[in-house]
């Protein structure tokens, strides 16, 4: 596994909208000597304008692999359904089941943040021109017991 968060932006943030380097820049404030920030490191009052776009998804040792435990407004807006408490695999929104899979995949086993700017046809045949941001979250610094996930496309206004 991979341990390295280093004060150097990564090569994707130049392009990235708005909302997602505010949360990049903050998520990075929260690690601490090269261990991962966690759940309770992430303060919503901190914030606030970024909530309504913000997922997190929970790791799970079972056949779930990964749980919806929190889902902001905009997200549920933008899905047509609240997926809060489902599974990945029986609520996620993007081109396929495998591809929602390798991007938690590869958050965890980089334990890294991992970015999708990839446009794709989703649930229902709508085109989602997407920008997605997976930061890693962890209880004890090192293994990823949570995912905290960003979305911004189009439909989401950047905040000045």
């Amino acid at each position: 596994m991979e341990q390295a968060i280093t004060d150097q932006l990564p090569d994707w943030f130049e392009r990235a909208g708005e909302n997602v380097r505010q949360l990049y820049t903050y998520w990075r404030g929260k690690c601490r000597g090269g261990s991962l920030p966690s759940r309770a490191d992430i303060d919503p009052t901190e914030i606030p304008r970024l909530l309504p776009y913000l997922t997190i998804v929970e790791v799970v040792p079972d056949n779930r692999r990964y749980v919806y435990r929190l889902v902001g407004t905009k997200e549920v807006e933008i899905r047509g359904q609240d997926p809060t408490g489902k599974s990945v695999a029986e609520a996620y929104y993007g081109p396929s089941i495998e591809e929602a899979y390798a991007s938690y995949d590869r958050t965890i086993l980089a334990a890294q943040p991992h970015y999708d700017d990839s446009p794709f046809v989703g649930p229902g045949g709508r085109y989602n021109d997407d920008e997605m941001l997976f930061l890693p979250l962890s209880d004890d610094g090192q293994n990823v017991t949570r995912i905290l996930v960003i979305s911004q496309s189009s439909l989401t206004p950047d905040f000045a």
